[in-house]
């Protein structure tokens, strides 16, 4: 695991000294602590930050081909390397190394800018090819290793993250409106979308191929659309196949020359991961779980279960409000604005499993391949009640709005966001309307008239982002439309943001056996009545097929999700330092909210009206990446 960048100047020749590379690679120390590489040719320069976890003697990057003309570096875990590695060897290859790394370069060899194709694991991949004159960046299907890049008249620069890029004097630091307004809709800015204008992600399951001062990027994999589902074969079949699968995947991610646990929180996924892990173990696998003092919020008693029943070395931490003081080093990290709370606990478990481990296996891509969230639901039982007027379900939604809501998951609030979607006009925007924060329309009061004018024709761009995705996938299975949408945008741009930076802030790598490819082409090929059974029995399939390796709570136990207690914490620990922040006079004259918006928000959740808990989250998170980024940035 490693973290990667690289500057080409393209355009004016000017030579790669060592000290711009290293700028670059020294702001991702913490990706890689145990060692650094260096590749320079004239104008084009390579580097790395490693952390070591394969071929721990031999796999110092760059890496050369035979001939010396191709370089690689390379982020990430390739799980079927040696299977590759073996027919590379048939086929005349010759290795100097046992890594994944130069596998992935003698691949690049046989198959061009095709390679990623062969690849089974996580990874960003950057190749200079001499020969050619060309650079190539690849990135893993499901987007769990990053990769920024920008073009300027004279330079392409990548690097793993952003604010890598901001070394370059020429790299220009200018807000895109689109960015925000996606940011405040969808929690998280979407690919190829940055913070900043011109800076671009490259998107999940693509190759970019940059020569002769010109890019292309093309996608290389896609789930199985069009495909027949595999509602023929019995269940029977389908619950081993489905066991077969995950059980593969697990155990091709316990590969490590370093120790290796597990995020343990309680929840269906992350049990049998850690169930699979103890079956393929010969010692008893170390799990941790994080929790909350209040109570509701806390999966802590269930994890306990799961650790007892396979004998897990089992370690616990407790999350409380004093510990948001890390709320500036997670916005110095992530790099733009990012509003995903389970960021906080997400980083606590990354540093406190570090201290054991080095790797940590989880459950990420359970809910999204198997139909676990409760908007599955929700859109599902939406069909009942599409017969109704709209001006009916405006009504009630007036009603319920006036009702008090204290809390973020009683039968009022869950009722306002039902009736919220359901008056919806299209199928994008119930959608859209079930995982924003601010909603469809919902910012047309908030924005001030400055901030609206310059975004223009932007505004919306989270609905049309959502809609394009919608139209890749047939109409026939609900759920599976869902499913697709989830595992295009919100599990790779929000998940595995998450997951990467809070991880790889704590030098740890984590691996998710849910998101092989494999088992996602397969959970896809299910017809999506056997994810969720009737309106009330979520991830079906995948309860039936591990309900003897589960304790009966955990298998009887519906969606919870890694949420923190915001509503409780802004009336009380966090009161002073959110108003503090966002209702200061830099924060309100950046231009984007009208001030009397911002006060009536605050004041609604103050006075138990509302519980704005994740709307106060995303502003706050807003802020502090710009007194990190925009105010007074220091590399």
């Amino acid at each position: 695991m490693c973290g990667i960048c690289g500057l080409y100047n393209y355009g004016s020749g000017l030579a790669v000294e060592r000290g711009d590379l290293k700028a670059m690679n020294d702001l991702i120390v913490h990706r890689g602590p145990d060692d650094e590489g260096y590749f320079q040719d004239r104008n084009v320069g390579l580097a790395m930050r490693r952390l070591s976890i394969i071929d721990l003697s031999t796999g110092h990057q760059p890496i050369s081909s035979e001939d010396g003309t191709a370089w690689i570096v390379f982020n990430g875990e390739i799980y079927n390397y040696l299977e590759l590695r073996e027919g590379l060897l048939s086929r005349g290859h010759k290795f100097k190394t046992r890594s994944d790394t130069e596998v992935i370069l003698h691949l690049y060899e046989e198959k061009g800018a095709d390679f990623p194709k062969e690849l089974r694991g996580m990874f960003a991949v950057a190749i200079w090819d001499g020969k050619k004159k060309r650079l190539v960046l690849a990135r893993d299907r499901l987007g769990k290793k990053p990769l920024f890049y920008v073009r300027t008249p004279g330079s392409f620069v990548f690097a793993s993250e952003l604010r890598c890029l901001l070394t370059r004097p020429d790299v220009k630091r200018e807000v895109d409106p689109a960015a925000i307004d996606a940011y405040l809709a969808l929690q998280y800015i979407p690919s190829p979308l940055s913070i900043f204008r011109g800076v671009r992600k490259l998107q999940p399951a693509s190759v970019l191929v940059f020569e002769d001062g010109q890019f292309s990027e093309e996608r290389y994999w896609d789930l199985p659309l069009g495909e027949e589902k595999l509602s023929y074969v019995p269940l029977p079949e389908l619950k081993e196949r489905l066991l077969a699968e995950l059980s593969e995947a697990v155990k091709v991610r316990l590969m490590s020359e370093v120790p290796l646990g597990a995020f343990l929180s309680g929840g269906i996924d992350s049990s049998v991961v850690v169930a699979l892990m103890a079956r393929h173990s010969e010692r008893p696998v170390k799990t941790f779980s994080i929790g909350f003092r209040e109570e509701r919020f806390s999966e802590l008693p269930y994890a306990r279960q799961v650790a007892k029943m396979y004998g897990t070395a089992h370690t616990e931490f407790t999350v409380e409000a004093r510990m948001a003081d890390v709320l500036e080093k997670l916005a110095w990290h992530y790099g733009e604005p990012y509003a995903d709370s389970s960021a906080l606990p997400s980083y606590f478990v990354s540093r406190e499993t570090r201290k054991a481990v080095t790797v940590a296996l989880n459950g990420d891509g359970g809910d999204e391949a198997f139909g676990g969230y409760l908007r599955y639901v929700g859109m599902k039982a939406e069909r009942l009640v599409s017969w109704a007027p709209r001006s009916a379900k405006l009504a009630a939604l007036k009603a319920i709005a006036a009702a008090p809501k204290t809390a973020p998951f009683n039968f009022f609030w869950r009722l306002e966001k039902f009736l919220k979607f359901s008056v919806m006009e299209t199928l994008p925007r119930r959608y859209l309307s079930t995982v924003s924060f601010f909603g469809p329309g919902e910012t047309d009061a908030f924005y001030s008239d400055a901030f609206a004018n310059r975004l223009g024709a932007d505004k919306g761009y989270a609905e049309r982002y959502l809609a394009r995705l919608f139209s890749l996938v047939p109409d026939d299975d609900l759920l599976n439309r869902m499913s697709y949408v989830d595992l295009r945008s919100y599990l790779p741009e929000c998940l595995m943001t998450k997951m990467d930076i809070a991880s790889m802030a704590n030098s740890l790598e984590t691996r998710s056996p849910f998101l092989d490819h494999k088992v996602l082409e397969f959970a896809f090929a299910l017809p999506g009545g056997m994810k969720l059974k009737g309106f009330n029995r979520t991830k079906w399939i995948l309860k039936e097929t591990f309900r003897g390796m589960l304790p009966p709570d955990i298998y009887r136990r519906g969606k919870m999700g890694f949420g923190i207690p915001l509503g409780i914490w802004f009336r009380g620990e966090l009161k002073d330092y959110w108003a503090g922040t966002c209702l200061s006079q830099k924060a309100l004259g950046r231009g984007y909210f009208r001030p009397e918006a911002v006060y009536r928000l605050w004041d609604e959740h103050q006075q138990g009206r509302a519980d704005h808990g994740y709307k106060l989250w995303a502003l706050l998170m807003l802020e502090l990446w710009h007194r990190q980024y925009a105010d007074d940035f220091r590399l």
